[in-house]
């Protein structure tokens, strides 16, 4: 049990991973280790986590249902919040049902578990989350991926596969923010007759779902909603299926009831789109205020903005002189992203000022020369 070497391989490789103590509620400004930062590394994309509105609906289901469900679903943990949560999440997303998960994480080994005894092969991008990935591992079918965002590629390799397969991506990548091909994607999933799953983890909330007919859909409720847990939506037969057969979700203990009230007040200020404008705005502005400063920052209309620098080293440093300027952005570095890609991920949320992100461009133009 000593595992000092390979911690040591970690720190040399610039690879070693450290937490930091937040000690403010989440927001665009917070406080970490003590310093007061502005932050531009929260997945708060609508800045929901720290919403009065949202606050004061968590507080009323911590009233009204106590802190925890005490169970799971199946046994005595699921709630009418739960139930009315998945009744607005299946409407929000024009699907047949929705059911909800602990985590995205949780979520997508569901679906795959249930799923294993259904499927001959599986065909992901190149660049989907980690999770993804763990859950085809789960199922004992071969890791197949096709070129990130590439039809072509996909194309190729489904015309080598037989039998009943599936077709995985994600929606908005996590680490590049660029989109995937959906409607393409659809036209490939129903040429070979297979299903469809996309993981819009990033995307939900920001941008309007785009689910083609009996596709399966993931979204996420701790980034942009502002909450926690994930749901999965699709028609009403695939909902009771994923009930019958998924195992991390028959054998999980069901979210915080208290947590659907706050859920559902977040998804009633996302279909007003006031969060949803200010934030498309802010990611205009940081967009063309990059372009005039001759930043390097990857193609992204997302809240996700990566600006890539290879070296972990660089990266680590950059972040460092960031964090010094008051300015707190992640290092990515490698497994999460490929090797010699390591980058800075910026950010952004709805309640961003110009003047923080002109201030952060500035301090970033600085940071990696």
């Amino acid at each position: 049990m000593d595992f000092s070497k390979i911690l040591i391989t970690l720190k040399d490789e610039h690879l070693y991973r450290s937490r930091r103590i937040t000690e403010s509620a989440q927001d665009t400004q917070i406080v970490i280790d003590g310093k007061s930062l502005i932050n531009f590394c929260s997945n708060d994309y609508l800045s929901l986590a720290n919403h009065p509105l949202v606050k004061e609906a968590f507080k009323q289901g911590v009233d009204q249902y106590g802190a925890g469900s005490g169970a799971s679903h199946l046994v005595s943990g699921h709630s009418k919040a739960h139930h009315d949560l998945e009744g607005a999440l299946a409407e929000y997303t024009r699907q047949g049902r929705a059911l909800l998960f602990s985590t995205g994480y949780t979520a997508n080994l569901g679906i795959f578990s249930a799923l294993k005894g259904e499927l001959n092969w599986v065909l992901q991008d190149k660049l989907n989350h980690a999770s993804l990935i763990d859950a085809n591992h789960l199922i004992e079918l071969p890791l197949q991926r096709y070129l990130h965002n590439n039809i072509e590629s996909l194309e190729k390799k489904i015309a080598k596969q037989s039998g009943q397969g599936m077709i995985v991506t994600d929606t908005v990548f996590s680490m590049d923010g660029d989109q995937a091909k959906i409607n393409e994607l659809e036209k490939i999933a129903k040429k070979s007759d297979a299903f469809l799953m996309q993981d819009d983890a990033h995307g939900f909330g920001v941008f309007k779902p785009n689910i083609p007919k009996n596709s399966i859909y993931m979204a996420t409720l701790g980034k942009a909603a502002g909450t926690m847990g994930a749901f999965v939506a699709g028609n009403e037969d695939f909902i009771e299926f994923l009930i019958q057969k998924s195992r991390p979700y028959i054998y999980t203990t069901a979210i915080s009831p208290a947590l659907c009230v706050a859920t559902l007040k977040s998804l009633e200020l996302i279909k007003q789109g006031e969060q949803k404008s200010k934030l498309l705005a802010n990611i205009d502005f940081f967009r063309n205020f990059s372009t005039a400063l001759d930043l390097p920052i990857e193609n992204s209309n997302s809240a996700i903005q990566p600006l890539i620098v290879g070296a972990s080293e660089k990266a680590l440093s950059a972040s460092k002189k960031l964090f010094d300027a008051g300015f707190y952005v992640s290092a990515i570095r490698p497994p999460t992203v490929p090797k010699d890609t390591a980058r800075l991920r910026i950010t952004l949320s709805a309640n961003h000022t110009q003047g923080q992100i002109e201030q952060l461009l500035m301090q970033v133009k600085d940071a990696i020369q």
